[in-house]
């Protein structure tokens, strides 16, 4: 396990600063970001917290996965590594012209 968290459901109008503060209750935190569109800067709704500790990581997943947060059910999980991009599509993708 380890200490950067994925969450998904979280409100449109959810900014960085809050969601770093939501989670500095568990404890210390490293970063917290909402992901927004590049281009319109609204936001998708889902975000990635660092915490300082795997222990506070823990506690935050069994504190926060199924709350109620600005009227909408967020859910808390250890984030996963990116897969390569490249890869998903394969060589078949780049033979389909």
């Amino acid at each position: 396990m380890g200490t950067n968290l994925y969450i998904s459901g979280l409100s449109d109008t959810l900014d960085d600063a809050q969601l770093k503060t939501m989670f500095e209750a568990i404890g210390p935190v490293n970063t917290a970001q909402v992901i927004v569109d590049r281009d319109t800067k609204i936001s998708k709704c889902f975000g990635f917290v660092d915490m300082t500790s795997q222990q506070d990581a823990v506690k935050a997943i069994t504190e926060f996965n199924g709350i109620e947060l600005n009227g909408k059910k967020i859910v808390v999980n250890e984030a996963r590594q990116r897969e390569d991009r490249q890869s998903s599509f394969g060589s078949n993708f780049s033979n389909r012209r």
